[in-house]
């Protein structure tokens, strides 16, 4: 990743041989990160690389526990070093997803849904058969990045898309590098796992 990014940037869901990969490009459609989850992992792990080769590696994610609802996913640069996480609010994410990123044992920020009735909607749409395709242009839950106790520094929302999942991410106001890198990886796992919730 290379700092300042130009914001918006874009987010992109596919599902290549059933393994979920998503991609982050910047306003000139450069590539930012890109991931490929590995499928069937008791123990989630993820590993952000900055090409699609998945040569050059620049963080993982790991969870500290076996799929669980409340596990916290730490993050390490390509050095192993680490530099935060994001932990998920177990039963208060049921209804509103709720996320708590951390520097160290500090909560710094949160992610949280803007309004749970579209995801709602949108997951009871897809549902329906044939008709279901449609719902990835009519319902779009967006997520809001906000420090904590503060207001929000990112709005994330979904967009129109058949068969990929596509997110606009605009920056409203200003994120040292630290920050950014975090908020940009606890959005990662987030949607990752809330894809996998459906």
């Amino acid at each position: 990743m290379q700092f300042p990014l130009n914001y918006p940037l874009s987010l992109t869901f596919k599902i290549v041989s059933l393994a979920p990969q998503c991609s982050i490009r910047d306003a000139h459609g450069n590539l930012i990160a890109y991931v490929r989850q590995k499928l069937f992992k008791l123990k989630e792990a993820v590993t952000v690389f900055a090409d699609e080769q998945q040569t050059q590696p620049l963080f993982t994610i790991n969870a500290d526990r076996v799929l669980d609802i409340s596990a916290r996913y730490n993050f390490t640069d390509n050095q192993g070093l680490p530099f935060g996480s994001v932990k998920r609010r177990g039963l208060k994410s049921l209804w509103r997803s709720h996320y708590d990123i951390l520097e160290g044992d500090r909560e710094v920020m949160t992610i949280q849904e803007e309004n749970p009735w579209v995801k709602v909607m949108d997951s009871l749409f897809e549902s329906i058969p044939l008709i279901g395709i449609l719902s990835g242009h009519l319902f779009h839950p967006v997520y809001l990045i906000a420090r904590t106790g503060g207001s929000a520094a990112m709005r994330v929302e979904k967009q129109p898309a058949f068969f990929e999942g596509r997110f606009a991410i605009e920056r409203t106001a200003p994120l040292d590098e630290a920050e950014e890198k975090r908020a940009l990886l606890s959005l990662i796992m987030m949607l990752l796992l809330e894809r996998s919730r459906g």
